[in-house]
């Protein structure tokens, strides 16, 4: 019987020993952690960016328990002078992030101990780390959502900016990058509003679960102290609570359908810059980028560089690569929490500072800084209207308008169709575009074909007569802007 009482003396000791490194669970081991294994496993060099939410969590946290008679209200108002206390440190930069402390939520409890005493103790009462890493994390990310949410809106904003500039400016519509119809520049311009307003909506969605409370599903079975998890709800403005607590502790489910989202803004990006890189190189000239957004070459001094939608470009790959990771992440692990799960924070980080410092520089590279006394921008995209309309002259770009026109005098459209197709290889062999074959030769393909057709075969009459919903022509193109300023509740 001594010597049992000897050993627990000694295990006391080297718990002491080790202590000194504040590790919350180190009373059961006998020696301390690996400097080695301490650094592979701490994550505080890139979870203390939770810092908000943690405490944000907590201060609800410690409410709760109170109000249901777990601490006192005593330990309530200690807990909320020393989290006061925390904050200010953190935000003067004086606060001391110790790695031994393994992460953000360890590092401020640490702290909270050590100005309040017991009371810091005790707010771990009917919690545990794995439920709050999960709180932390959907509380951050729900503010991130807010913010992307809202820089979606500015860039939709930007480009209906331009668009509303640009109503009659005629682009060469694409297909397969071959000129295909004309079309309003503003026109193509809204189709990125419809793609960043999608993206806006997703995010929405996704934000209603990712605001869902872990809180109080403790480890992963739950806890003996009569918690009020509804309350923690809302007091931090939370739509739900997690409902099995096995899932709650250690789904990510929102993570990943956050970083889909964030993957297919990010797709949109890079088709919006591809089209800027084409746009403004030398065989297109349709835009001028601000020289802000470009660099030039260390070797040639002719060259202006559109570095930023290339690399907008290129970080879409990055974005969607996390996407991978975070889904194979999960792909293997059994309930409950895993420590897999640490590594869901770095890729989910850099997605968020990644997709929100692309939309930010693309605010201001389409429609240019924001005066603050006038409210206008100043310094976006500068456009090229002419050479738009000359290289949509080269594709024969109306020869559909040509058939539909003949389809209107009574000819099946695939029998149209043919008969255009002989008429571009006339236009072709003779070097010029339909519009400018003499009418004596329209005639020759369909005695049908009078003097209106060249109204017809002109871009701007392709243009006009787009005009169904949805449609190109430029009556269309107000009303949809018009739409799109309602529901972004910008003044027209």
């Amino acid at each position: 019987m001594a010597a049992f009482f000897l050993r627990l003396t000694f295990l006391h000791m080297s718990t002491n020993q080790f202590d000194k490194k504040s590790q919350a669970w180190s009373a059961l081991f006998s020696e301390p952690m690996s400097e080695l294994v301490q650094r592979y496993t701490a994550s505080v060099d890139f979870d203390q960016r939770l810092w908000r939410a943690d405490i944000a969590g907590s201060l609800a946290h410690a409410s709760m328990l109170a109000t249901q008679g777990v601490i006192s209200e005593q330990d309530r108002s200690e807990i909320e002078r020393g989290m006061s206390q925390i904050s200010k440190e953190i935000e003067g930069g004086d606060f001391e992030w110790k790695l031994a402390l393994e992460d953000v939520h360890l590092n401020i409890e640490a702290r909270l101990t050590q100005l309040i005493g017991d009371a810091g103790k005790r707010l771990h009462t009917g919690r545990s780390r794995n439920d709050q890493v999960a709180t932390d994390i959907r509380l951050w990310l729900r503010d991130e959502i807010d913010l992307i949410a809202g820089l979606l809106r500015e860039l939709q904003g930007a480009l209906i900016e331009v668009a509303e500039k640009n109503v009659e400016v005629i682009l060469p519509g694409f297909t397969h990058l071959q000129v295909a119809q004309p079309v309003s520049f503003a026109h193509h311009l809204l189709a990125y509003v419809e793609m960043f307003s999608r993206d806006e909506a997703r995010m929405a969605d996704v934000r209603k679960r990712v605001n869902q409370l872990p809180l109080g599903s403790a480890a992963l079975a739950g806890t003996t102290y009569p918690l009020d998890r509804e309350l923690v709800a809302r007091t931090l403005g939370m739509e739900g609570v997690c409902q099995n607590s096995l899932d709650a502790v250690s789904d990510r489910d929102f993570a990943i359908e956050f970083s889909a989202a964030s993957s297919l803004v990010m797709v949109h990006i890079s088709r919006l810059s591809e089209e800027l890189i084409l746009w403004m190189s030398q065989n297109f000239g349709f835009i001028k980028i601000a020289d802000r957004f470009t660099t030039g070459s260390s070797i040639m001094p002719q060259k202006k560089n559109p570095d930023v939608p290339e690399l907008a470009r290129g970080k879409t790959g990055r974005v969607v690569g996390h996407l991978m990771g975070l889904i194979t992440l999960m792909k293997g692990q059994p309930l409950a929490y895993n420590k897999d799960n640490q590594e869901d924070k770095e890729p989910l980080f850099d997605i968020v500072d990644t997709v929100r410092d692309t939309l930010r520089i693309f605010v201001e590279m389409i429609a240019g800084q924001l005066d603050a006394q006038t409210g206008s921008r100043q310094g976006g995209i500068t456009v090229n209207a002419p050479a738009m309309e000359q290289a949509a002259l080269k594709g024969y770009a109306t020869a559909t308008d040509l058939a539909d026109y003949l389809v209107k005098k009574g000819l099946p459209f695939r029998d149209a169709h043919e008969t255009v197709a002989h008429a571009v290889k006339a236009a072709q062999s003779h070097n010029c575009d339909l519009s400018e074959l003499p009418l004596a030769v329209l005639q020759g393909f369909h005695p049908d074909i009078e003097k209106d057709v060249y109204e017809v075969l002109s871009l701007r009459g392709s243009l006009n007569a787009r005009n169904t919903l949805g449609g190109t022509a430029p009556a269309q193109v107000r009303a949809q802007i018009t739409r799109h300023k309602a529901r972004l509740g910008v003044a027209s």
